[in-house]
């Protein structure tokens, strides 16, 4: 699409800004939603499920559609993910239970991995690296705009409305999007060469799935020795070993393995890995602390978490222009990193909302200036024909972190919480419980559930409800409480500081690639070093 002229381009760009913001926006309403979401339908055991599902069919859909979008063209893809995104939307908010939630969120990452896999593609389609680095820091401000509006809406919904509007607000978004794609976007058509590889596809999600299951399931539902995790993982190492044989031997791979002989793309993939586990795994958990400890309600909340989306649509921007007027973005990636990992060390000792506010600017602007780096590396340093699966290869790496990340963080306050629990129960938080009677003070411990702290409401009934001299000691047991998930989610918090430091270190090891000034590249083979093909006009104006 590099001979459409620069006004069609940024035209096909608004299509695809507006079903990127359709889909970004319905996540940031729901994150702080969450708690009091679990609190109204149950089942806080099941909480970073309603993640851990997501990231696990987007990651899937992402690097599936990624390989057919090369083949198909990104058009009719990008549509069939609005869709399954609607529906899924839709469908979550009509769910009874945790599960029903639970699975219609699955729906709902099957859209959001096809919308994330064309949608990036589609701009190295329309432009240049070097061009290319203003645009993904627009893309990136364009989920720092729904992070903006997003905590804060969805804090309203939940403590104003019913929590369905949660999911279905945007629906009509949604179909403006649909609506924008199938008129504006221009469809190619199929590359005949290409083949479909249905039996790598298969060994891959039969790789992810097992995997993924077995990091989520591991320390909370069955214990890390146990034969079902053991097994998960065995039967991980076995697929992943066919279906890399079967990548060597395939004539149109659906992940071609020729792609981590680049040592951009290796790299930036295994940062994008680790760094997503720090960032999404601790992340996840600020609107428990401070929903749950500071007590803060779902509207105020997303007030709180606002200052990150501010800052890094920011810095996201400043970014993305600089790395157009350079050519250049390994010291924009060092920095960014720095900074996510100072910002991050901030949540482990805050105390007070201020501490909190402060560390989601920084955490933001660490973000903003880190983030959209890695993907432009991987599109400079491949060939156009791989565009697309080069792509989904750092949306499938990304969604591996988080997904993983979630799960061991999961771990980390769970097994952190319960030792706390324990050690509460045992001694009573230091609270005397003598005055009271044995009947009372059974009812007062097992009334001990961090899951309360997320609905005041329920609550205040709770308390109310006590007789004269029970309360003040039930108050003197929730601040204990409150101290515990306080100490479970530093704990959390800490190990992703500890990640992000390690994902830092490795972006010392990127190397880097001056950004091209051409949308397609091809390899001289006497000389086997790059050189221009089809000059692009970098339209700079």
């Amino acid at each position: 699409m590099e001979h459409l002229s620069y006004q069609r381009k940024v035209t096909i760009m608004a299509a695809i800004i507006t079903s990127m913001f359709f889909s970004s926006i319905n996540q940031t309403i729901v994150g702080v939603a969450l708690p009091r979401i679990i609190a109204k339908l149950g089942g806080m055991e099941y909480y970073t499920w309603i993640i851990t599902i997501y990231f696990l069919t987007s990651t899937i859909s992402t690097i599936l559609v990624g390989k057919l979008s090369d083949i198909y063209g990104r058009k009719y893809f990008i549509l069939a993910g609005i869709v399954i995104f609607m529906a899924g939307a839709f469908l979550a908010g009509t769910s009874k239970d945790i599960i029903q939630l639970i699975i219609y969120r699955g729906v709902q990452g099957t859209g959001a991995g096809v919308i994330m896999a064309t949608a990036f593609t589609a701009i190295g389609d329309l432009f240049s690296p070097r061009e290319r680095g203003r645009w993904s820091g627009l893309m990136s401000a364009i989920f720092g705009m729904s992070s903006v509006f997003g905590p804060g809406l969805g804090g309203y919904i939940v403590d104003h409305l019913e929590w369905h509007w949660v999911f279905w607000l945007f629906l009509p978004l949604g179909l403006v999007a649909f609506l924008m794609i199938l008129f504006l976007f221009p469809q190619v058509e199929r590359q005949e060469s290409q083949s479909i590889d249905y039996l790598g596809s298969l060994l891959l999600t039969l790789t992810i799935v097992p995997m993924l299951l077995a990091f989520s399931w591991a320390g909370t539902k069955y214990p890390w020795s146990s034969s079902v995790i053991i097994g998960l993982f065995a039967f991980t190492i076995v697929a992943l070993g066919l279906f890399i044989f079967t990548e060597t031997k395939v004539r149109t791979p659906v992940l071609p393995l020729d792609l981590f002989k680049s040592s951009a793309v290796t790299i930036s993939n295994i940062i994008g890995f680790i760094m997503n586990a720090g960032m999404m795994g601790a992340l996840m958990y600020i609107p428990f602390y401070v929903q749950g400890v500071m007590g803060i309600s779902p509207t105020y909340a997303g007030y709180v978490t606002m200052p990150m989306s501010i800052s890094m649509l920011a810095l996201s921007a400043y970014a993305g222009r600089r790395m157009t007027k350079t050519g250049k973005y390994k010291n924009l990636a060092l920095t960014g990193m720095a900074i996510m990992v100072f910002g991050m060390f901030l949540m482990v000792i805050m105390k007070n909302i201020p501490v909190a506010v402060l560390s989601m600017i920084i955490f933001g602007c660490g973000l903003g200036l880190g983030m959209p780096v890695f993907m432009l590396a991987v599109q400079n340093a491949v060939d156009s024909k791989d565009l697309g699966v080069a792509t989904a290869s750092v949306q499938l790496f990304r969604n591996l972190g988080g997904t993983i990340g979630i799960a061991v963080m999961g771990t980390v306050l769970s097994t952190s919480i319960a030792n706390k629990m324990n050690g509460l129960i045992s001694r009573s938080g230091g609270v005397s419980l003598s005055g009271l009677d044995p009947e009372m003070s059974k009812k007062l411990t097992q009334l001990l559930d961090p899951q309360l702290l997320l609905d005041h409401s329920k609550l205040s009934v709770i308390q109310n409800g006590l007789p004269a001299p029970a309360q003040p000691v039930f108050a003197h047991l929730l601040e204990a409480l409150k101290q515990a998930l306080a100490g479970s989610l530093s704990n959390v918090f800490l190990t992703g500081t500890i990640v992000l430091a390690v994902a830092l270190m490795l972006t010392f090891l990127l190397k880097e690639l001056p950004l091209r000034t051409t949308v397609h590249k091809i390899t001289n083979s006497s000389t086997e070093k790059q050189r221009d093909y089809h000059q692009v006009s970098l339209n700079m104006k």
